[in-house]
């Protein structure tokens, strides 16, 4: 077990309408908002056969996180909980995952649908959706029991990210 820190390097950056993070949507899957995603010259090679899948998982980088919070409170929640129990971008390890629509490939720009990052993010990692791998079947949901709809309905506010 190393206890060395780990050093990542992007592979591209993200292009978003969002520039700061209230009015950012909570979660991708419950808004339609384009963008691009913008894979580095050095990189760009491997993305060939990632435009005959309609989702992709992007790895990124909170990097305008606030200071790591162990706990905290969920959005739109009374009630604490653990880092590791919720999605809050202030976290040990800033990585943010999102599932997103590819629309098309253009060389080394993917556009995408269902972004919930801010403008200039770095990625550190595309990879493809496989529903027959990645759907499971939930049998519990924690906290977030009754707070998908409430959260569907809302985009950050000045809490997120603190």
């Amino acid at each position: 077990m190393s206890l060395e820190p780990v050093t990542f390097r992007p592979i591209g950056i993200v292009h978003s309408p969002y520039k700061e993070k209230v009015g950012t949507p909570i979660q991708p899957s419950f808004d339609n908002t384009p963008g691009t995603i913008e894979i580095f010259a050095p990189y760009q090679e491997g993305l060939e056969g990632i435009e005959g899948f309609s989702h992709i998982y992007v790895l990124y980088v909170f990097d305008r996180a606030a200071e790591v919070k162990l706990k905290a409170s969920p959005f739109l929640r009374d009630i604490t909980v653990g880092v590791f129990a919720m999605r809050a971008p202030s976290r040990p390890n800033p990585i943010g995952l999102s599932v997103v629509e590819l629309k098309a490939r253009e060389g080394g720009l993917l556009r995408v649908v269902g972004l919930d990052m801010l403008d200039k993010t770095p990625v550190l990692d595309i990879k493809p959706y496989a529903p027959k791998f990645d759907i499971r079947e939930v049998t519990r949901l924690g906290w977030m029991e009754g707070a998908m709809e409430d959260t569907s309905r809302h985009r950050a506010d000045a809490r997120f990210g603190e």
